[in-house]
């Protein structure tokens, strides 16, 4: 609601969206409930017609969904938000609710890796083609620009490489022939960076991952302006039903609550860790835009408030030194997930990009050495002598 931005950021985070039933309660209440009563046949046929507003039926009519949308949508400063059950539901969602069969798409290749499998192998199907170009080259984009080009997607910082992209620039190219851009928020949050502030068209997160912050629920949104979103968008949402459940929405409701807090400790131990790493002999090269050493450090420096809690390092001696890091170690978690208050580590190359091609992983940096850590809120000290566990012993 519009008197909301008359709040700072935190008070939003924690108030936004809220209409409390006659039951005045504090917490939001969780609605969990498929469908709605009507005072009569008149009110039922105004609701579905569209002549008035008010709950029809849960795919696409909640109201604890509907208050996390209006927070969200508060925070990242858009007009309207659409929940849906995944963050990668709300990528098709997108793409299905602004892209017809003939029409081209422009993504960085330094992008989640079943983004990729979703472009090049489901929406292929449909007619709708990929041309994927070096997230940092603005030539690249404007070469690979077609006629029929529609949507140009990313995400900055990326994942696993933190490589950040300046989203004002991409938004003047995409604006200038008559393209979205869409910006995938999810590693930032609107705590560190507000992309439709600087020109963006839509906002994507998984809300799976910071949002919540604890690793309970799946679930994901769409933010922008109430054109684009409230009707093109939310007409696959209504009519597909990728819908968010109540029960989800309010456990991220819960996560936005503490989510400033949670996001300036992961930054804190993020900068402690990359620049500790930077110091390993067994480590060839980290990526963390806090470090000077990062290409785009001053980018970032201007475009985001901190560098975020996601970090990759390459370590000497390929897969076999860095499984060795990683089974050494005893409290961070391996697995796939990131944005977790538990630290957690993977191997991008054989997981999260493991259904890549050889030759997509190389181009997007994805070698057999890198690790990736999502840091999370655990003491510094812990984190690093868990890490030098394996370290120590790897093979130069």
């Amino acid at each position: 609601m519009n008197h909301w931005n008359d709040y700072s950021f935190n008070t939003r985070a924690i108030r936004a969206g809220h209409t409390r039933t006659h039951e005045g309660e504090h917490s939001e209440a969780i609605f969990p409930t498929s469908s709605y009563v009507f005072k009569n046949a008149a009110e039922a046929a105004a609701r579905f017609g569209h002549k008035e507003p008010g709950n029809i039926y849960s795919r696409f009519t909640n109201p604890t969904v509907r208050t996390f949308e209006e927070r969200l949508a508060s925070l990242e400063g858009g007009e309207r938000c659409m929940a849906t059950a995944s963050g990668m539901a709300a990528i098709l969602s997108t793409c299905l609710g602004v892209l017809k069969a003939g029409d081209h798409i422009v993504a960085s290749q330094s992008i989640f890796g079943t983004i990729v499998v979703l472009f090049n192998t489901i929406l292929a199907k449909y007619d709708i083609k990929t041309t994927f170009v070096n997230l940092n080259d603005l030539d690249s984009w404007k070469s690979a620009i077609q006629p029929n080009t529609k949507l140009l997607f990313l995400e900055t910082p990326s994942n696993p490489l933190m490589a950040v992209a300046d989203i004002s620039e991409l938004a003047t190219l995409a604006h200038a022939h008559d393209c979205l851009l869409v910006v995938d928020n999810c590693l930032c949050t609107p705590v560190l960076q507000q992309p439709l502030s600087l020109g963006a068209d839509i906002v994507i997160h998984s809300a799976t991952k910071y949002l919540d912050g604890q690793g309970r629920c799946m679930g994901g949104a769409v933010i922008g302006d109430e054109n684009i979103v409230g009707k093109d968008i939310f007409a696959i949402l209504r009519t597909g039903g990728p819908s968010m459940s109540p029960f989800n929405a309010w456990v991220f409701l819960k996560g936005l609550e503490t989510l400033d807090i949670r996001m300036q400790r992961h930054c804190d131990n993020a900068d402690i860790l990359a620049q500790w790493l930077e110091k390993q002999e067994a480590v060839a090269h980290v990526y963390h835009p806090s470090l000077s050493s990062h290409p785009q450090h001053e980018l970032a420096q201007k475009q985001q408030s901190r560098f975020g809690g996601l970090l990759s390092f390459e370590v000497k001696g390929g897969k076999k030194a860095a499984w060795h890091v990683i089974d050494s170690t005893q409290i961070i978690s391996i697995t796939g997930n990131l944005g977790d208050a538990k630290s957690t580590i993977t191997h991008p190359a054989t997981t999260t990009h493991g259904r890549l091609t050889l030759e997509q992983r190389q181009k997007s940096g994805i070698t057999d050495g890198l690790i990736r850590i999502s840091v999370g809120l655990e003491d510094i000290n812990d984190l690093q002598n868990d890490l030098l566990r394996g370290l120590a012993l790897t093979d130069n």
